[in-house]
Formats: C-alpha cells, sequence, structure tokens
C-alpha cells in the first residue's frame, strides 16, 4: 500500500458525523415527523460532505414549511407530472424545469408539489424522477380523444392531468394525419386539439372553458411545428392573430391578479391593468399611472395617466416613457411579470414628450365595471364589431369594438 493510499484509508475512518449534531447545528431537532423513516437514505452517506447537503435539503425543507417525504422506496409509486404557468413556478417555488414559453413542468408526489430538496432526501436526480412521473401517466392514458361537435378533439381523462398529457405526444400527435395541429390546455383537466383548419373553433372551446369558471391554465394556443412545440406564433394578417394575442394578454392578467397578491404596499399602488381593443381588432394592455403615491408599472402596450382627482390625461404608449427621463423607474424584486416602481407624477410638458394614443376625453369614456375580467374571445366576430364595456359611456371611435376587462381586486 503506498503513501497516498494509507492516507485516503485513515481519512475515510475518520468519524463521520451524525444526523443528531447536524440537525442541532441547522437548530432542528431530531423528532422531525417522518425523520425516522429516512435515516437508511442518510446512513447511505459516507462522506462527510454529503451527510452536509442532505441535513441542509432536512432545513431546506422545513423552512418552506413542507413536509418531509416518504422514503423513495414508497414515494416513487405516487408521482405524477404537471404542467402550470411558468410564473406559478415561480411563484410557488417547488422543483420546475422550462417546457414552453409560459409554461413549466413540475413533479406531484401525491397531494404535493414536490421541492427540489426531496430529491436530495431521496439520492435520485431529477431527470430520472420526472421519466418515472411520465411513465405513470403514459400508463393511465389509454382511452381515444372525443370529438365534440364543433369538431376539436378533447381528452377524454378528466383526472386533474389531462393538460400534463401535452407531455406524451403519442397520446395526441396520431390525431391528424400529416396535418398541423394546434393544442390548448385552458384548464388543468383539460387538453384540446384541432387540425389548422379548425383553429377559430378551438379558440372557442378555450374561450367556454373560461367561461365555465374552471381555473385557468394556459389560455393562449399552442402548436406543433415538426417536433417542436411552442405558443403559437400567429402574425398579422393571420385571421386569427387577434384572438390569440387577446388570449396571450389575459394569460399575462392572470399573472399580473396573483402577483399584486404578494407585492408589498409599502412599494407603492400596483397599476390596474385592463384590457382594450382598437377599431381594427387589435387587442392592447393598458395600465393606469395615478398622480398621489408611487405606482408599479408593469410592462403593458399603453399607460393611462390621471390627475390626484381622478381626472384622465390622455392614454400614451409606454415604449415612450423613457423619453421622461427625470422619472425613470426602479425595478420591482417579484416573481412572474417584470414591474417598475416609479416615484413622482409626470408633468404636462413631460407628458406631451410621449407618444400619445387617446386624448383624455377618449380615455375618459373608457371605463368598466370595477370587478369585470376580460370576456372570451370572439374568434368569429368581424374585426370591429361595436361592443359596449358593460353600460360605460360609448366609445371614441378609434377604440369601437373594445372589450374591457380589468383585473380582479381579489
Amino acid at each position: 500500500m503506498g503513501f497516498f493510499d494509507r492516507f485516503r484509508s485513515r481519512a475515510e475512518e475518520a468519524p463521520l458525523p451524525g444526523l443528531a449534531a447536524l440537525l442541532e447545528a441547522r437548530g432542528l431537532p431530531v423528532t422531525l415527523p417522518g425523520l425516522e423513516a429516512l435515516l437508511p437514505a442518510f446512513e447511505a452517506h459516507r462522506k462527510a460532505e454529503e451527510r452536509e447537503a442532505w441535513a441542509d435539503a432536512v432545513a431546506e425543507v422545513q423552512g418552506q414549511g413542507l413536509p418531509l417525504p416518504e422514503p423513495w422506496i414508497d414515494a416513487q409509486d405516487h408521482l405524477l407530472p404537471e404542467l402550470v404557468p411558468a410564473w406559478q413556478a415561480e411563484r410557488e417555488g417547488r422543483w420546475s424545469r422550462g417546457f414552453i414559453d409560459g409554461l413549466s413542468q413540475r413533479v406531484r408526489v401525491g397531494d404535493v408539489a414536490m421541492p427540489a430538496a426531496w430529491l436530495k432526501l431521496w439520492d435520485q436526480s431529477a431527470d430520472d424522477v420526472l421519466d418515472l412521473a411520465l411513465d405513470h401517466l403514459r400508463s393511465r392514458s389509454e382511452g381515444a380523444f372525443e370529438r365534440l361537435p364543433s369538431g376539436a378533439y378533447r381528452s377524454p381523462w378528466r383526472d386533474g392531468f389531462d393538460a400534463a398529457r401535452l407531455l406524451l405526444p403519442e397520446v395526441w400527435n396520431n390525431l391528424f394525419k400529416d396535418q398541423h395541429p394546434f393544442l390548448a390546455i385552458p384548464a388543468a383537466d383539460t387538453l384540446l386539439a384541432v387540425p389548422q383548419i379548425l383553429l377559430p373553433k378551438l379558440m372557442d372551446e378555450v374561450g367556454r372553458s373560461l367561461q365555465s369558471g374552471a381555473k385557468p391554465l394556459q389560455l393562449a394556443v399552442i402548436e406543433r411545428v415538426g417536433e417542436k412545440l411552442m405558443t403559437a406564433r400567429l402574425q398579422d394578417p393571420h385571421p386569427m392573430s387577434a384572438p390569440q394575442r387577446e388570449l396571450k394578454h389575459m394569460d399575462f392578467l392572470e399573472a399580473l391578479r396573483w402577483q399584486e397578491k404578494d407585492l408589498d404596499p409599502a412599494l407603492g399602488r400596483p397599476a390596474p391593468v385592463v384590457l382594450v381593443k382598437t377599431s381594427q381588432g387589435k387587442p392592447l394592455t393598458l395600465a393606469t399611472w395615478s398622480a398621489g403615491a408611487p405606482v408599479l408599472l408593469p410592462e403593458t402596450d399603453l399607460i393611462g395617466f390621471s390627475d390626484a382627482q381622478g381626472e384622465p390625461l390622455g392614454l400614451f404608449f409606454r415604449q415612450s416613457l423613457p423619453r421622461i427621463q427625470e422619472l425613470r423607474g426602479e425595478g420591482v424584486a417579484i416573481w412572474g411579470p417584470r414591474r417598475v416602481r416609479h416615484e413622482g407624477f409626470p408633468n404636462a410638458e413631460q407628458l406631451a414628450r410621449l407618444e400619445r394614443f387617446a386624448t383624455a376625453e377618449q380615455m375618459k369614456s373608457l371605463q368598466a365595471p370595477a370587478g369585470a375580467r376580460p370576456a372570451a374571445p370572439k374568434a368569429a366576430a368581424p374585426a370591429g364589431a361595436p361592443l359596449s364595456a358593460q353600460g360605460a359611456a360609448p366609445l371614441p371611435r378609434h377604440l369601437q369594438g373594445a372589450g374591457l376587462g380589468i383585473q380582479d381586486p381579489e
């Protein structure tokens, strides 16, 4: 045995730190519920740094207010994948991986979305756990899609994991032979599919899901191009580009609605956001900046300014806001859509630097009842069809056709 071999042998024989001491150093008791069943997994680690990392994972789980997992031999039978909005994955802080723009995939273990620390406690890789979860979902995915009266196809399982089957192309990719498929997952228990020619019907089905009151997952439609899935990029003059853009905006409004719950009130007022449409049918997002307090401004298409008495001052394109260099904002540390905190309020000369979209009088007519939500886009409605804002004053001519909504204050 060489010198270095003897040195390694003595190092390996050094006493390993015990779990009680490691937990005590982290302010945790050894009586944590579920800890005893995990002791064999801890004892299997024969290096001090591995035991330190294992104890750190226990502390991380406790810091998140979550239970310790079952031992891997038991937990592996209860794994299923799920899809959630990317903002939700970021907000909740469990293990997640980006799927496509706006969507993240996670793993559920029974009723709990798996935290990353559980992987360390199980000594399992994320790839292996996700693959096993997909295998479990695959084994319970027998059955044929239901053809709806609209011509769209809907998943038959209705078990809360229909949307997650988007992760299993073999479940749906043979529905339309040699045809470009479009898909939608407006709710966790709904997976919809149509060939390209029936894309307007798919939009209608998304609208029906929204009107049913189901918790929205993602409203924007998804397309498969080659072997890749992506949020459908329908550009003008595609006849469904405006409805798709509106659905994307509604996903954005849902993220803002949840984000508002976590904003520190001491930072300022979250700018209320609504959805409007031009007379050409193009949907736009509009945030209102009112004088009197700092504002937390999201990245919308338009900004409407109101004075301290609530009197409108006009609508302007947000991208021209950097022209007011004196009111440069600061980014807010928050999950989800970016917000910028602005102090002060622009004066008349500063507002004149911005690119105007509508006058103060036209802005005044854009009013919606408090608490109203955006309506589902009407795929078959002709562009510029006059709509009312549920009793609001008539819209200015260049904004007729607006479907207005406002964030739910709750």
